[in-house]
This record gives C-alpha cells, structure tokens and sequence, in this order.
C-alpha cells in the first residue's frame, strides 16, 4: 500500500493555488471542478463540496494535522510569505528548535497548519 495523496479543504480554490504555487512552487497536475491536485500529492477540496461529502462542519485552525515542508534557506522563504501575505496568522514566527532547526508554523489562508523547517538531514 502506498499514500497517494493528502486532502485539504480550502474555501477558495483559485486562492489557494496561487498560495501553494507562490509559496511552494507547487503545479496544477489535475483540476475536477473543485477538487485540484497539485504536485507533491496536494489536493485542494472545495470546502462546500468537502462539508457537504461529510455532513459535518468544516473546522479551520483545528491543530489536529499538519503540512511540513523543508526548506534550506528558510530566512528567503519567510521573507517572501512575509512580503507576498503579510495577513499570515503565525503559531510561532521562525525560531530554533534545541537540535538546531529551524522552524516557522503558520496557517495558509483557510486556516490549515502548515511548518516549514530546514532539512534535518
């Protein structure tokens, strides 16, 4: 078995594809009306369409999930989501861990948690 791709639900998805390639560099592959998947396995659900399919509500900031990204020259990288969304809602602003990494957690626009680290590695 293998995981082909992680779902999140978004309120715009014109929006929110422009946030993920800006910032991630991430491309349309397919587009389904309302449901898109990027590439790295991303896709985008109309929020209507995800709440409806579920028949519950749609909790944005929940804190239960998170998107991680690595990036090595994370200084650039919070200078650009600083300058291209300064509104960004932050759960902490860069930092470093005690082993040394580099963090920064935010929310993108529809309130999903995302982390952007330096490679571990």
């Amino acid at each position: 078995m293998k995981l082909k791709n992680v779902l999140i639900a978004v309120k715009d998805i014109e929006k929110s594809r422009r946030f993920y390639h800006d910032m991630f560099g991430l491309e349309p592959i397919l587009d389904n009306d309302g449901n898109m998947i990027l590439t790295e396995g991303l896709v985008l659900q109309e929020e209507k369409i995800w709440g409806e399919f579920l028949g519950r509500d749609i909790i944005p900031e929940n804190n239960a999930c998170e998107l991680y990204f690595e990036e090595n020259d994370i200084e650039s990288f919070v200078r650009k989501l600083e300058d291209l969304y300064p509104a960004t809602r932050y759960v902490n602003r860069l930092m470093v861990h005690s082993w040394g990494q580099k963090v920064v957690r935010f929310y993108d626009p529809d309130g999903n948690l995302i982390e952007v680290g330096t490679p571990m590695s």
